[in-house]
């Protein structure tokens, strides 16, 4: 029988031998995600280089990267939606941001007033926009935007959609619009003061500045332009608003309720929706939905379609239309 001296040692052997497995296991679990990580970005290198960005340009964006955990962490981590529409709206639209947005929009409206002329975007909207997606510029983000993408290309839930935007944002490097280093954004990829995704970016992004570089980091003329480009290309409809609280009858049809159900203004009196008091139906809205996002209904028009085209989000979309009224009544 092992007296207590022995058997300490014993299992003081026994705990090193587990633990120099655990190690040298860990170790061979490490070298083997690098070596499969090597592989898949030697593979994504080659990509790019056939879609014309230079070697350069691939050498100083892509060189030490390894995946970020905490993008993982917060790709697989999202918390479940459950606040009420009118927490959202304090949150998303309190006092201080419709006073801050109200003196923005005073501050740029010379170069909003050119800009909405161009765009057909009404200068309230752009600000109401820039203000919720990076608090006018103080919150963009702090990743890299390459290195978020390369973690959710690699190892991400929608793997493919994120090499997609990956590919986007290194032509967009490519293209001289910013460095590697100065591209931050959040742990998504979304971009600058308007949170473009690189796609976006691509697609809708403006040198309105004509400084040769689409800068929606550090250029307002950019941003603000970018911002009416968005919602111009997606059928904005100048002049137009973006809807209004509205009364119902006590027996309403609850079924037509929804996005997806359009009526006149005719039709909608027809059934016994009626503005608020003091107010009146816009005479130049041909189509509007209704919606109850909350305790309040709205009827909503075209123009909030198309903000959920940037946002697919009732909530969004219609905290982006009242903070827009608020900061306009200002």
């Amino acid at each position: 029988m092992l007296n207590y001296d022995s058997w300490r040692l014993t299992m003081r052997l026994v705990l090193w031998v587990a633990v120099m497995i655990a190690g040298l296991m860990y170790c061979a679990t490490a070298v083997a995600y690098n070596d499969r990580f090597e592989k898949w970005l030697a593979g994504l290198r080659r990509e790019a280089l056939s879609q014309g960005v230079s070697g350069a340009i691939l050498d100083e964006a892509l060189s030490g990267l390894t995946p970020l955990p905490r993008v993982i962490q917060l790709d697989r981590s999202q918390p479940e939606f459950t606040m009420s529409f009118e927490e959202y709206l304090k949150l998303v639209a309190p006092q201080e941001r419709i006073e801050e947005g109200s003196a923005r929009l005073a501050e740029n409206r010379p170069l909003l007033q050119e800009i909405a002329a161009h765009y057909g975007v009404q200068p309230q909207f752009i600000v109401a926009l820039w203000s919720i997606e990076s608090d006018f510029g103080r919150r963009m983000g702090s990743f890299s935007v390459v290195g978020a993408l390369v973690t959710l290309a690699y190892d991400g839930r929608r793997s493919n959609y994120f090499r997609g935007e990956l590919l986007h944002a290194l032509r967009i490097l490519n293209d001289g619009h910013i460095k590697p280093h100065q591209m931050i954004g959040s742990w998504a990829g979304a971009m600058g003061q308007c949170q473009f995704m690189p796609s976006s970016f691509r697609r809708y992004a403006v040198d309105y500045d004509n400084d040769g570089r689409r800068n929606i980091w550090e250029s307002r003329a950019d941003v603000l332009a970018s911002i009416a480009n968005y919602l111009s290309q997606h059928g904005w409809r100048s002049g137009e608003p973006w809807g209004q609280e509205v009364r119902l009858p006590s027996r309403f049809d609850q079924k037509l309720l929804g996005r997806k159900h359009h009526k006149t203004l005719g039709e909608w009196k027809s059934l016994g929706v009626g503005p608020m008091d003091g107010e009146e139906f816009p005479p130049s809205i041909k189509r509007a939905s209704l919606i109850r996002p909350g305790e309040k209904v709205f009827l909503v028009y075209d123009n909030w379609q198309t903000l959920m085209k940037w946002n697919p989000s009732v909530y969004f979309s219609t905290a982006v239309g009242y903070l827009a009224d608020q900061i306009n009544s200002k």
